[in-house]
C-alpha cells in the first residue's frame, strides 16, 4: 500500500479524496442494473407497515388487473424510479399509506429498510430516498378496488 492509498473496510479504499466503491476494484468492475435496485427498493418498502400499495391509483388499478391473470407476477419495482451512477443511487417512491398510519413514521422507515436493502445487497452508496404519499387508503376502499377490477376484467 503506497502514501496515498488508505484501507477503510476491508473492500473499500479511498485513493486521494476519492472512496471506491466494492463494485470498483483492481480485479473488475461489477454493473448493477437500475432495475435491480428498483426491486429492492420496492420489496424493502412493500413490507413496511402501513405501506397498502406503492404507486398512483393507475399503477393500483393495473396491479389488481393483473394480479387476476394466472401466471402474473406482481410488480414490485412499480411505484419506484432510480437514478444510479458507478457508486451511488438516489430513490424516489410513491406509496399509498394506511388510514391511521403515521406517514412521518412510514416515511422514515421505509428510508431505513430501503437504504439497508439496497446497501447490503448491491454495495451501492444510496445518497437519498424520497418518499412521495400519493394516496391514503380507507377500509372502504377495498369494496371499491374490487369492484373496479371486476369491470375491467
Amino acid at each position: 500500500m503506497d502514501a496515498t492509498e488508505t484501507r477503510v473496510e476491508p473492500s473499500v479504499t479511498t485513493v486521494g479524496d476519492e472512496i471506491a466503491s466494492p463494485l470498483q476494484t483492481s480485479l473488475g468492475r461489477t454493473t448493477i442494473n437500475d432495475s435491480v435496485v428498483a426491486k429492492l427498493a420496492g420489496l424493502a418498502a412493500r413490507h413496511v407497515p402501513g405501506v397498502h400499495a406503492m404507486g398512483t391509483a393507475a399503477r393500483r388499478m393495473f396491479d389488481a388487473v393483473s394480479n387476476r391473470i394466472p401466471g402474473s407476477q406482481v410488480n414490485v419495482a412499480g411505484g419506484v424510479s432510480v437514478e444510479k451512477g458507478d457508486v451511488q443511487a438516489a430513490i424516489d417512491l410513491t406509496i399509498i399509506v394506511e388510514y391511521g398510519s403515521s406517514v412521518v413514521a412510514v416515511a422514515e422507515q421505509i428510508r431505513t429498510d430501503v437504504i439497508e436493502s439496497v446497501e447490503s445487497a448491491t454495495g451501492l452508496d444510496v445518497i437519498e430516498v424520497n418518499v412521495h404519499v400519493s394516496d391514503v387508503h380507507l377500509p372502504e376502499d377495498d369494496d371499491v378496488e374490487h369492484a373496479e377490477a371486476k369491470v375491467l376484467l
